[in-house]
Protein backbone atom coordinates (compact mmCIF):
# COMPACT_ATOMS: atom_id res chain seq x y z
CA UNK A 1 0.00 0.00 0.00
CA UNK A 2 2.35 2.41 -0.84
CA UNK A 3 2.29 6.06 -1.06
CA UNK A 4 2.30 7.64 -4.13
CA UNK A 5 3.06 11.13 -5.10
CA UNK A 6 1.56 13.21 -2.08
CA UNK A 7 -0.50 15.84 -3.42
CA UNK A 8 -2.51 14.13 -5.98
CA UNK A 9 -5.01 15.85 -7.41
CA UNK A 10 -9.14 14.15 -7.79
CA UNK A 11 -12.17 14.93 -9.45
CA UNK A 12 -15.22 14.04 -7.11
CA UNK A 13 -18.67 13.42 -9.06
CA UNK A 14 -21.85 14.00 -6.37
CA UNK A 15 -19.84 15.87 -4.50
CA UNK A 16 -21.99 17.46 -2.35
CA UNK A 17 -24.20 14.32 -1.71
CA UNK A 18 -24.12 12.56 1.86
CA UNK A 19 -21.04 10.37 0.86
CA UNK A 20 -19.69 12.69 -1.71
CA UNK A 21 -18.42 15.70 0.77
CA UNK A 22 -17.02 12.91 3.42
CA UNK A 23 -14.97 11.88 0.19
CA UNK A 24 -13.94 15.22 -0.56
CA UNK A 25 -13.86 16.35 3.40
CA UNK A 26 -11.09 13.13 3.99
CA UNK A 27 -8.73 13.87 0.46
CA UNK A 28 -8.27 17.44 1.74
CA UNK A 29 -7.27 16.11 5.20
CA UNK A 30 -5.19 13.97 3.48
CA UNK A 31 -3.08 16.80 1.77
CA UNK A 32 -5.18 16.36 -1.54
CA UNK A 33 -6.36 18.41 -4.02
CA UNK A 34 -9.90 18.42 -5.10
CA UNK A 35 -11.86 19.61 -8.06
CA UNK A 36 -15.75 19.05 -7.64
CA UNK A 37 -18.25 18.33 -10.23
CA UNK A 38 -21.82 19.55 -10.30
CA UNK A 39 -24.38 20.69 -12.25
CA UNK A 40 -25.27 23.81 -10.52
CA UNK A 41 -21.45 25.41 -9.56
CA UNK A 42 -22.74 28.28 -7.39
CA UNK A 43 -25.32 26.09 -5.15
CA UNK A 44 -21.73 23.54 -5.05
CA UNK A 45 -19.43 26.51 -4.14
CA UNK A 46 -22.02 27.22 -0.91
CA UNK A 47 -21.61 24.22 0.56
CA UNK A 48 -17.79 22.97 -0.35
CA UNK A 49 -14.79 23.95 1.38
CA UNK A 50 -13.19 27.27 -0.02
CA UNK A 51 -10.11 25.03 -1.41
CA UNK A 52 -12.16 23.12 -3.40
CA UNK A 53 -12.03 23.98 -7.30
CA UNK A 54 -16.08 23.63 -8.12
CA UNK A 55 -16.57 23.43 -11.88
CA UNK A 56 -19.41 22.64 -13.99
CA UNK A 57 -19.92 19.45 -15.50
CA UNK A 58 -23.12 16.57 -16.39
CA UNK A 59 -22.25 12.95 -15.83
CA UNK A 60 -25.29 12.66 -18.58
CA UNK A 61 -23.27 14.33 -20.67
CA UNK A 62 -20.02 13.02 -20.65
CA UNK A 63 -17.88 15.52 -23.08
CA UNK A 64 -18.60 18.16 -20.62
CA UNK A 65 -16.09 16.41 -18.53
CA UNK A 66 -13.74 16.77 -20.83
CA UNK A 67 -12.33 20.02 -19.09
CA UNK A 68 -12.74 18.85 -15.73
CA UNK A 69 -10.55 15.75 -16.05
CA UNK A 70 -7.48 17.97 -17.02
CA UNK A 71 -4.68 16.92 -14.81
CA UNK A 72 -6.64 14.48 -12.76
CA UNK A 73 -5.18 11.24 -11.10
CA UNK A 74 -8.37 10.08 -9.37
CA UNK A 75 -12.05 9.92 -10.12
CA UNK A 76 -14.88 9.09 -7.88
CA UNK A 77 -17.89 8.47 -9.70
CA UNK A 78 -21.61 7.76 -8.70
CA UNK A 79 -23.68 5.45 -10.89
CA UNK A 80 -26.88 7.89 -11.03
CA UNK A 81 -27.21 11.07 -12.47
CA UNK A 82 -29.51 13.47 -14.70
CA UNK A 83 -32.47 15.74 -13.38
CA UNK A 84 -34.11 12.23 -12.03
CA UNK A 85 -31.07 10.25 -11.15
CA UNK A 86 -31.86 7.15 -13.34
CA UNK A 87 -28.77 4.57 -13.80
CA UNK A 88 -25.95 6.42 -15.97
CA UNK A 89 -25.97 4.67 -19.27
CA UNK A 90 -22.63 7.12 -20.07
CA UNK A 91 -20.17 4.35 -18.53
CA UNK A 92 -18.17 3.82 -21.74
CA UNK A 93 -17.78 7.12 -22.95
CA UNK A 94 -16.57 8.68 -19.18
CA UNK A 95 -13.95 5.47 -19.22
CA UNK A 96 -12.45 6.40 -22.68
CA UNK A 97 -12.71 9.88 -21.73
CA UNK A 98 -11.15 9.04 -18.32
CA UNK A 99 -8.47 6.94 -19.98
CA UNK A 100 -7.15 9.47 -22.71
CA UNK A 101 -7.09 12.23 -19.76
CA UNK A 102 -4.41 9.94 -18.02
CA UNK A 103 -6.95 9.48 -14.44
CA UNK A 104 -5.08 6.24 -13.25
CA UNK A 105 -7.63 5.60 -10.23
CA UNK A 106 -11.39 4.84 -10.15
CA UNK A 107 -13.83 4.54 -6.98
CA UNK A 108 -17.53 3.88 -8.04
CA UNK A 109 -20.14 4.52 -5.46
CA UNK A 110 -22.52 1.09 -5.31
CA UNK A 111 -25.90 2.35 -5.86
CA UNK A 112 -27.83 -0.78 -4.67
CA UNK A 113 -28.01 -2.76 -7.26
CA UNK A 114 -25.32 -3.38 -10.48
CA UNK A 115 -25.15 -0.35 -12.85
CA UNK A 116 -24.28 0.07 -16.59
CA UNK A 117 -21.93 2.34 -15.63
CA UNK A 118 -20.33 0.21 -12.77
CA UNK A 119 -19.81 -2.42 -15.47
CA UNK A 120 -17.89 -0.36 -17.59
CA UNK A 121 -15.22 0.76 -15.10
CA UNK A 122 -15.01 -2.48 -13.77
CA UNK A 123 -14.83 -3.92 -17.56
CA UNK A 124 -11.68 -0.86 -18.33
CA UNK A 125 -8.32 -1.53 -17.64
CA UNK A 126 -8.42 1.33 -14.96
CA UNK A 127 -7.29 0.89 -11.30
CA UNK A 128 -11.05 0.54 -9.93
CA UNK A 129 -12.62 0.15 -6.86
CA UNK A 130 -16.46 -0.38 -5.87
CA UNK A 131 -17.17 1.11 -2.54
CA UNK A 132 -19.94 -1.30 -0.94
CA UNK A 133 -21.89 0.89 1.84
CA UNK A 134 -24.20 -1.07 4.12
CA UNK A 135 -27.00 0.92 5.47
CA UNK A 136 -26.24 4.82 6.17
CA UNK A 137 -25.95 6.26 10.15
CA UNK A 138 -27.02 9.69 8.18
CA UNK A 139 -30.83 7.77 7.38
CA UNK A 140 -31.39 8.20 10.85
CA UNK A 141 -31.87 12.05 10.05
CA UNK A 142 -35.25 10.77 9.08
CA UNK A 143 -36.27 10.39 12.88
CA UNK A 144 -35.36 13.60 13.67
CA UNK A 145 -38.66 15.50 13.27
CA UNK A 146 -40.75 12.95 15.46
CA UNK A 147 -37.84 12.47 18.27
CA UNK A 148 -37.83 16.66 18.48
CA UNK A 149 -41.37 16.98 18.41
CA UNK A 150 -43.02 13.96 20.07
CA UNK A 151 -39.68 12.37 21.49
CA UNK A 152 -40.62 9.12 19.34
CA UNK A 153 -39.26 7.16 17.03
CA UNK A 154 -42.15 5.08 14.95
CA UNK A 155 -40.74 2.50 13.04
CA UNK A 156 -41.75 -1.39 11.07
CA UNK A 157 -39.54 -4.65 11.97
CA UNK A 158 -37.90 -3.19 15.35
CA UNK A 159 -35.91 -6.34 15.77
CA UNK A 160 -34.13 -5.56 12.36
CA UNK A 161 -30.41 -5.60 12.54
CA UNK A 162 -27.73 -3.28 10.74
CA UNK A 163 -24.26 -2.71 10.97
CA UNK A 164 -24.26 0.91 9.56
CA UNK A 165 -21.94 2.73 8.56
CA UNK A 166 -20.70 6.25 9.35
CA UNK A 167 -20.92 8.49 6.30
CA UNK A 168 -17.20 9.74 7.02
CA UNK A 169 -15.51 6.54 7.16
CA UNK A 170 -17.14 5.36 3.26
CA UNK A 171 -15.65 8.75 2.36
CA UNK A 172 -12.16 7.90 4.39
CA UNK A 173 -11.64 4.45 2.24
CA UNK A 174 -12.70 6.00 -0.87
CA UNK A 175 -10.23 8.67 -0.28
CA UNK A 176 -7.06 6.07 0.38
CA UNK A 177 -8.59 3.90 -2.69
CA UNK A 178 -8.22 7.18 -4.99
CA UNK A 179 -4.47 8.42 -4.16
CA UNK A 180 -2.65 4.94 -2.77
CA UNK A 181 -2.22 1.98 -4.66
CA UNK A 182 -3.67 -1.45 -3.99
CA UNK A 183 -7.10 -1.55 -4.38
CA UNK A 184 -7.45 -1.72 -8.17
CA UNK A 185 -9.61 -4.35 -8.76
CA UNK A 186 -11.26 -4.64 -5.61
CA UNK A 187 -15.28 -4.09 -4.46
CA UNK A 188 -15.11 -3.09 -0.71
CA UNK A 189 -18.35 -3.71 1.65
CA UNK A 190 -18.19 -1.18 4.14
CA UNK A 191 -19.72 -1.21 7.45
CA UNK A 192 -19.78 0.40 11.06
CA UNK A 193 -17.37 -1.19 14.21
CA UNK A 194 -21.03 -3.42 15.70
CA UNK A 195 -24.26 -4.31 14.62
CA UNK A 196 -27.47 -2.35 16.40
CA UNK A 197 -30.90 -3.31 16.95
CA UNK A 198 -33.10 -0.04 16.59
CA UNK A 199 -33.42 0.17 20.42
CA UNK A 200 -29.72 0.40 20.37
CA UNK A 201 -30.06 3.52 18.09
CA UNK A 202 -33.11 5.06 19.60
CA UNK A 203 -30.74 4.77 22.87
CA UNK A 204 -27.60 6.49 21.50
CA UNK A 205 -29.76 9.35 20.39
CA UNK A 206 -31.58 9.79 23.70
CA UNK A 207 -28.06 9.48 25.12
CA UNK A 208 -26.64 12.42 23.02
CA UNK A 209 -29.35 14.66 23.21
CA UNK A 210 -29.62 13.94 26.75
CA UNK A 211 -33.74 13.31 26.59
CA UNK A 212 -35.15 9.74 26.02
CA UNK A 213 -37.04 8.70 22.84
CA UNK A 214 -39.87 6.15 22.94
CA UNK A 215 -39.50 3.67 19.88
CA UNK A 216 -42.80 3.00 18.78
CA UNK A 217 -43.69 -0.38 16.28
CA UNK A 218 -45.43 0.31 13.39
CA UNK A 219 -47.45 -2.29 11.56
CA UNK A 220 -45.84 -2.87 8.12
CA UNK A 221 -49.08 -1.50 6.56
CA UNK A 222 -48.93 1.64 9.02
CA UNK A 223 -45.29 2.12 7.98
CA UNK A 224 -46.42 1.93 4.18
CA UNK A 225 -48.84 4.60 4.84
CA UNK A 226 -46.44 6.82 6.53
CA UNK A 227 -44.11 6.75 3.25
CA UNK A 228 -46.84 7.17 1.34
CA UNK A 229 -47.60 10.64 2.92
CA UNK A 230 -43.74 11.11 2.69
CA UNK A 231 -44.76 11.12 -1.02
CA UNK A 232 -41.55 7.90 -1.46
CA UNK A 233 -42.33 6.01 -4.62
CA UNK A 234 -43.65 2.63 -4.41
CA UNK A 235 -40.24 1.15 -5.81
CA UNK A 236 -38.77 2.71 -2.91
CA UNK A 237 -41.41 1.78 -0.59
CA UNK A 238 -41.03 -2.11 -1.67
CA UNK A 239 -37.08 -2.05 -0.90
CA UNK A 240 -37.41 -0.90 2.22
CA UNK A 241 -40.18 -3.44 3.21
CA UNK A 242 -37.29 -6.33 1.16
CA UNK A 243 -34.61 -4.83 3.51
CA UNK A 244 -36.10 -4.13 6.66
CA UNK A 245 -38.27 -7.08 6.89
CA UNK A 246 -35.45 -9.29 5.68
CA UNK A 247 -32.18 -7.54 6.00
CA UNK A 248 -29.48 -9.11 3.65
CA UNK A 249 -26.45 -10.64 5.59
CA UNK A 250 -23.67 -8.20 4.58
CA UNK A 251 -26.25 -5.06 6.06
CA UNK A 252 -26.28 -7.17 9.56
CA UNK A 253 -22.43 -8.20 9.81
CA UNK A 254 -19.76 -6.16 10.71
CA UNK A 255 -16.73 -6.26 8.83
CA UNK A 256 -13.35 -4.48 9.10
CA UNK A 257 -12.53 -2.83 5.69
CA UNK A 258 -12.42 0.25 7.59
CA UNK A 259 -9.59 -0.42 9.69
CA UNK A 260 -8.36 -1.97 7.39
CA UNK A 261 -7.57 -0.01 4.55
CA UNK A 262 -8.13 3.62 6.68
CA UNK A 263 -5.75 2.52 9.30
CA UNK A 264 -8.24 3.26 11.68
CA UNK A 265 -11.44 1.85 13.36
CA UNK A 266 -15.01 2.66 11.60
CA UNK A 267 -16.71 5.25 13.51
CA UNK A 268 -19.54 4.01 15.90
CA UNK A 269 -23.28 5.26 15.90
CA UNK A 270 -22.86 6.74 19.68
CA UNK A 271 -20.09 9.08 18.01
CA UNK A 272 -22.35 10.04 14.74
CA UNK A 273 -25.20 10.45 17.35
CA UNK A 274 -23.15 13.19 19.65
CA UNK A 275 -22.26 15.12 16.24
CA UNK A 276 -25.32 15.36 14.99
CA UNK A 277 -27.24 15.70 18.70
CA UNK A 278 -28.47 19.16 17.43
CA UNK A 279 -30.71 17.55 14.99
CA UNK A 280 -32.72 15.55 17.28
CA UNK A 281 -33.21 18.47 20.36
CA UNK A 282 -36.48 20.75 20.20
Amino acid sequence: MTNTAHHQKALVTGATGTVGRQVVAELLARGHAVRALTRDPAKAKASLPAVVEVVQGDLTDPDSLIPALEGIAGLHLITFGGEYMAPLETGPRIVELARKAGVRRVTVLHGGDRTPLQDAVMASDLAWTVLMPVEFMANALEWAESVRTEDTVGEPFTDRLSAMVHEADIGAVGAVALTEDGHGGRSYVITGPEVLTLRDKVDAIAAARGKAVELVELTPEEAVGRWRAAGLPQDVIDFLLGVYGNTPPEGRTAVDTVRRITGRPARTFADWAAEHASAFRA
